[in-house]
């Protein structure tokens, strides 16, 4: 049996495999073609015979949809309801502070 190598091609593994299923050739005669014990042809031929059956199944029509952008928004929405309540917060405390300003400068003036 000769060692495999990475010059065995994809085609020529399919190769081998439509030939053993057609009856062509027996699997002992394909795995020393390519270079492979039996077990690992019986890997392959398994391998490509569901990613044939996977191929040739029924699939949605069209493009996959495009995952929700909802979490980019939801965040930038959260940041911005956090900065108009820091906003808010500063507007209060220069309206307290100018309130106290105007009592300091009116008890100032009552004073005099």
């Amino acid at each position: 049996m000769k060692r495999p190598s990475a010059k065995t091609s994809v085609l020529e593994r399919a190769e081998m495999i439509m030939k053993v299923r057609c009856g062509l050739m027996t699997a002992s005669d394909a795995a020393t073609e390519l270079g492979v014990s039996r077990k690992t042809y019986y890997k392959w031929e398994q391998r490509g015979l569901a990613a044939l059956l996977a191929g040739v199944g029924d699939h949605k029509a069209g493009r996959p949809k495009k995952p929700p952008r909802e979490s980019a928004l939801e965040k930038r929405l959260a940041a911005s309801q956090a900065e108009i309540e820091r906003l808010e917060r500063t507007i209060k405390l220069k309206e307290v502070a100018a309130e106290i300003n105007l009592v300091a400068v009116s008890n100032r003036t009552k004073k005099k």
